[in-house]
């Protein structure tokens, strides 16, 4: 019986260090992983600050010309997009092209 409790004890031994092993790589991931996600999403907030629109811009629920060309910064939608008729006929998922214009550069000259 001597032999056979001293193995058990070193598989019982074995199993915690296992486990516990285990639970500090896990805790370890997931420590990483909200740091990179952290990361990402100021690399991205830093991103939507100096660009706020990409050159193709996709409108959304409630979005006007007048908003886009706001938050964009393009005063020059309707005439960049001949495929716009009437300026008020836009609607959720119209594709439009931006091409936002530097007013810090017309400011400072």
């Amino acid at each position: 019986m001597g032999s056979s409790g001293g193995s058990k004890s070193i598989a019982d031994s074995a199993s915690w260090y296992c486990a516990m092993v285990l639970l500090g790589m896990m805790l370890l991931g997931s420590t990483r992983e909200s740091t990179v996600a952290e990361e990402t999403e100021a690399v991205r907030g830093n991103n939507l600050r100096e660009r706020p629109c990409d050159e193709i811009y996709v409108v959304g629920e409630g979005e006007t010309l007048h908003t886009i060309s706001d938050k964009c910064g393009d005063p020059y939608i309707v005439e960049r997009n001949p495929h716009i008729h009437d300026p008020d006929d836009v609607f959720p998922g119209l594709v439009i092209k931006i091409t936002p214009t530097n007013t810090n550069n017309l400011l400072n000259k």
